[in-house]
């Protein structure tokens, strides 16, 4: 069967275990789905995401709460990365037929002084903290300085990222975005090859009220080569991104974009596509789950917030035609209940549906992530980059 329409939602961060190689990146034991349905003591309720088979996924090891049924109305199974990072950007790319192997570079001891210097000299201002550090932490501990001097916020984490946070009422918008984008043309290649530059505003009078705003923007490398989604445009599909999807991509393969202010307005966005005639690909990222949650290892947040999820699930699931095709994954691992503040190295869930498929059809372990973009593809007769193996013929 071919679809007229094909939907993925990624799940930002919502692993379903360890993967073989996380002793690599020291997260043997991660697990984030599983660390959220112990924490909840079986009242973890995601009653569509249940019916679609995740808990099928984990015959052996059930997620507490989500637990296997005995006829899941969709296909299940998990994938296995393999860029060589777990950040935002690898996975994504990699669903899209461009896996990442090259290393990026990373800054755990903070960024070279030239490279700061450059960025101090274009901003006329002066940079502090430049080390590690929670998004959160740094604004609640350096943000009344920020408010004083003007300087910028500038740390990194486990990945390679490169962010600046700026209170909106000491440094505008514009000038935020320009400052990042500046940093963006520094760091296009070794030996300081950034995988995103994050632009973190925040607002506030002082420590105990500052919160980071909607207005965040991430600033990627720009892909190394077409992806899945070029491919599609350039075949005159429609291709509809949706969250911070445009920003992964750089804007490459997107016929229309929608920046999104939460989870939620990220799925009244999904649903409006699904509402409205297209031909093509609608692609939604729910950054909420990694950044408001995960991040912050706020197992109670997260699991509420999957559970606000599974209700517009189903208004999702409504509204589907028998011609459309709905998948839901994840880009990596940030288990709330792990050491820590950085992203894990798991397996993600593959969850796939349609009303005019019966369902119930064990996926397995796919062997990288290009899986869901060669399925795609195949879907709509369209040659891309030979990279992953299609499961459109296992959903029938």
């Amino acid at each position: 069967m071919k679809f007229n329409r094909v939907f993925t939602v990624v799940l930002d961060s919502t692993g379903i275990g360890t993967a073989p190689d996380s002793k690599k990146f020291g997260d043997e034991g991660a697990d984030t789905l599983g660390h959220i349905g112990e924490y909840f003591k079986g009242n973890f309720n995601v009653p569509n995401l249940q019916k679609l088979g995740l808990g099928n996924i984990r015959k052996n090891n059930p997620i507490e709460g989500v637990e296997p049924i005995e006829k899941p109305i969709g296909s299940f199974g998990k994938m296995e990365e393999k860029s060589v990072g777990k950040d935002s950007m690898d996975g994504h790319w990699e669903m899209m037929g461009l896996p990442v192997m090259e290393e990026l570079d990373f800054f755990p001891n903070g960024f070279p002084e030239d490279l700061l210097d450059k960025i101090s000299k274009f901003s006329g201002r002066n940079i502090i903290v430049n080390k590690p550090y929670s998004g959160t932490e740094v604004i609640k501990d350096y943000g009344e300085h920020q408010l004083e001097t003007g300087d910028l916020i500038v740390y990194t984490s486990g990945d390679s990222v490169l962010q600046i946070a700026a209170n909106e009422s000491i440094i505008p918008l514009e000038e935020l975005y320009k400052i990042c984008e500046y940093a963006r043309s520094l760091t296009l290649e070794k030996p300081t090859l950034i995988g995103r530059i994050i632009a973190r505003p925040y607002v506030g009078t002082n420590k105990d009220n500052f919160e980071r705003t909607s207005n965040r923007h991430d600033y990627t490398l720009e892909p190394f080569a077409k992806s899945d989604m070029d491919y599609l445009k350039d075949s005159n599909f429609d291709v509809l991104a949706v969250g911070k999807i445009n920003d992964i991509f750089s804007g490459h393969g997107i016929t229309e974009g929608v920046h999104t202010t939460s989870n939620h307005d990220g799925m009244v966005q999904t649903i409006k596509n699904a509402n409205n005639d297209f031909h093509g690909f609608s692609f939604t990222n729910l950054v909420d789950f990694d950044a408001m949650y995960g991040h912050r290892r706020n197992p109670e947040g997260y699991g509420n917030d999957l559970m606000q999820f599974d209700k517009q699930l189903g208004e999702l699931l409504s509204v589907l035609k028998d011609d459309d095709l709905l998948l839901i994954t994840a880009d990596h691992g940030n288990d709330p209940g792990f050491k820590g503040t950085d992203h894990t190295r798991e397996y993600v869930p593959l969850l796939a549906y349609s009303p005019g498929l019966s369902g119930n059809i064990d996926l397995g372990i796919r062997d990288g992530f290009s899986d869901l973009g060669a399925t795609i593809l195949d879907n709509f007769s369209v040659k891309g980059n030979d990279v992953g193996n299609s499961f459109l013929n296992n959903l029938s």
